[in-house]
C-alpha cells in the first residue's frame, strides 16, 4: 500500500506542477508596473548650442519630441483593458508603438501585437487578419514602448492588440488612427 500511495502522491506532484506551469495562477494576482521613458531617454546635445565660452552659460538639452503617427485607446476583450497605443517615430528614423496609461490583468505568455485589421474585437480576427508579435508585454501596468520592424508597412497594420498567446485570448485592442 506505501509504494501505490508514493506513486500517488508523485504523479500528483507532477501534474500539480505541470498544470501550475501551464495556467500560471499567480499571473493572475500579480501585476508588474512599468515605468519606461519615451524612446529611452531620447534626449541629444544639440550641435547648435552656443557653447560655454561664447554664452557665458551651460549647454541645454535638445528634447526633440517623437513624431506621432498614429494613436488609439484600448478596449476591453476577455479582460478589461485601458490606455493609450501610439505609434511614434523617433528621431532616428526608428519607430516605436507606445503604451502610456496602460492597465491590463497579467497572464502567462502575453504579448504586444501589431495587427493587420481596423481593430480586434475577438480571438479569430487577429490570426485572419495576420500580425506582427512586437514581444512580450513587459508589465500589465505603466507606460512601455515596443520597436517596430523597419519594414513593416504601418498602412496595413492598424490596431494593436494585447494577446495571450498560450491561450489564444485577446485581452484588449486600440484601434489606431491618423494623428494629424
Amino acid at each position: 500500500m506505501t509504494t501505490r500511495r508514493s506513486i500517488l502522491i508523485g504523479t500528483a506532484a507532477v501534474a500539480g506542477a505541470a498544470l501550475w506551469y501551464l495556467f500560471r495562477p499567480d499571473a493572475l494576482v500579480i501585476s508588474k508596473t512599468v515605468s519606461e521613458p519615451l524612446a529611452a531617454e531620447n534626449h541629444v546635445m544639440s550641435s547648435h548650442a552656443p557653447s560655454m565660452a561664447q554664452s557665458g552659460s551651460a549647454m541645454t538639452d535638445s528634447h526633440a519630441e517623437p513624431a506621432k503617427v498614429s494613436s488609439g485607446r484600448f478596449h476591453t476583450n476577455a479582460h478589461k483593458t485601458q490606455g493609450l497605443a501610439t505609434i511614434c517615430r523617433l528621431e532616428d528614423g526608428r519607430r516605436i508603438v507606445r503604451l502610456t496609461e496602460f492597465a491590463t490583468s497579467n497572464g502567462p505568455d502575453v504579448r504586444v501585437y501589431l495587427v493587420a485589421a481596423s481593430d480586434v474585437q475577438g480571438e479569430a480576427a487577429a490570426k485572419q487578419a495576420g500580425f506582427v508579435d512586437l514581444g512580450a508585454l513587459k508589465g500589465n501596468i505603466g507606460d512601455q514602448n515596443y520597436d517596430v520592424p523597419a519594414d513593416l508597412d504601418l498602412n496595413r497594420y492598424r490596431a494593436v492588440s494585447i494577446w495571450c498567446r498560450r491561450f489564444s485570448v485577446n485581452f484588449g485592442a486600440a484601434p489606431l488612427a491618423e494623428v494629424m
